[in-house]
């Protein structure tokens, strides 16, 4: 006779969920003996200064293998995977064990085996017994038959009861895949509230993800800036430069062209030459090359011999920062000395670089008219967005007739 799909689920269910309570009724109850002999030691000898402390540490020290055990039962028999709040020490020593005691955690372990596990044996012993119930009166011909001819005589009323028995343990049978699968749910989610990772911990866990996929987001996007700046650099502006030459050699070449081909060719050779400056000009504001390839140093002094103004620079850096501190830097320190240029109305800037401890400090000074203004349009907002984004602090301080210093922190431990 074939089972119909339906029904055979419901009885591989129930078959699971009874299996996963009838193995934590004992880890469930693994704690009590211990009680049991610390309150009975306590009646008996009064003792309770010695008789407590030695109970519990008895629980904390067996609550973690309680834990473990747990886990690996959840996860092989229900298919649910309970994480751990903190990675496992690999060495225990009297620091990392007091270390484990002073943490929610271990308490939140140690109240549900000695708080919870009880009412949950007590919930997975009624499942079992309900289960026993109903499969001796769905099987009770079957048993009675069996019995000796003797004993059914005296069990005069067998042949009305049995019926009822059947019928009683049929309905049973019917209702235990959904006791079975309440009972191990609400054991199941108990367990993942109380031995898996806190509120709290979850929340960390995923401002650690939010973190590093902030950083990997960052880096791509700078690596993909560095290729776009050698495609532009090594491509487009070799193509330019060569039309450029081209161009030129075609004037100095050809002296008998007619005067207006010769205008065509000096414009176009002056709007190659300066389509040439602005495509460099674009690729240093997309990743100048020298950075990468010098540091912050050299690319920080190409970048002040191109400002109209007198700079002074300082870069005190003993070694080199992460590529995207030091990009977020570079481009710090050219948007302000631009923002100088056109807002400040300054006779000089001073820029200072160095690293303090794990701190990359970035000082822009200069001898301004003052007043700037974040939400005044300058720049200033996408400034602190570019160091956010790197977990940097940015401070401004610009009163009216200046000076004007832009103070900026990035973290830059590799």
């Amino acid at each position: 006779m074939t089972i119909p799909p339906r029904l055979g689920r419901l009885a591989r269910r129930a078959r699971r969920d009874t299996g996963f309570l009838a193995t934590g009724v004992p880890l469930h109850l693994a704690l009590v003996p211990v009680w049991a002999w610390g309150a009975a030691t306590i009646a008996r000898t009064g003792d309770w200064a010695l008789v407590l402390p030695v109970s519990v540490a008895l629980v904390l020290s067996v609550a973690p293998m309680l834990t473990m055990v747990q886990r690996y039962r959840h996860r092989a028999l229900l298919g649910v995977d309970i994480r751990r709040s903190a990675p496992v020490a690999q060495w225990w020593s009297p620091a990392t064990a007091l270390r484990w005691l002073s943490s929610p955690r271990a308490w939140r372990q140690v109240g549900y085996h000695l708080v919870l596990g009880p009412p949950a044996a007590l919930a997975e012993l009624l499942v079992l017994v309900a289960a026993a119930v109903g499969l001796a009166g769905a099987t009770g011909y079957g048993w009675v038959w069996a019995l000796p001819v003797g004993a059914r005589r005296v069990w005069f009323g067998w042949a009305t009861l049995m019926p009822c028995y059947t019928v009683l343990g049929l309905l049973l049978l019917s209702l235990l895949p959904w006791l079975a699968g309440v009972v191990a749910r609400a054991e199941s989610r108990s367990a993942a509230a109380l031995l898996g990772p806190s509120r709290a911990d979850r929340l960390q866990e995923r401002v650690a993800y939010l973190a590093t996929s902030r950083t990997d987001l960052i880096e791509a996007v700078d690596a993909e800036r560095r290729r776009i700046e050698r495609d532009l650099h090594d491509g487009t502006q070799q193509r330019l430069v060569s039309l450029a030459v081209n161009l030129g050699l075609a004037m100095a070449t050809s002296p008998d062209l007619p005067g207006e081909t010769r205008a065509m060719l000096a414009e176009a050779h002056l709007e190659a030459k300066a389509a040439i400056a602005e495509l460099g000009d674009m690729v240093r504001g997309l990743h100048p090359a020298v950075l990468e390839d010098r540091g912050l140093d050299a690319a920080l002094s190409g970048l002040a011999a191109r400002v109209p103004l007198p700079v002074r620079l300082r870069v005190e850096l003993p070694e080199r920062a992460a590529p995207a501190v030091e990009s977020v830097a570079y481009f710090v320190i050219s948007e302000a000395l631009a923002n100088v240029t056109k807002h400040a109305g300054a006779s000089r800037v001073e820029v200072t670089v160095r690293r303090v401890g794990t701190v990359l400090r970035l000082n822009v000074t200069d001898d301004g008219l003052g007043g700037a203004d974040p939400s005044g349009g300058t720049g200033l907002s996408g400034l602190a967005k570019r160091v956010g984004s790197v977990d940097g602090v940015l401070r401004l301080s610009s009163p009216v007739g200046g000076p004007t210093t832009v103070t900026v922190e990035l973290p830059c431990a590799r």
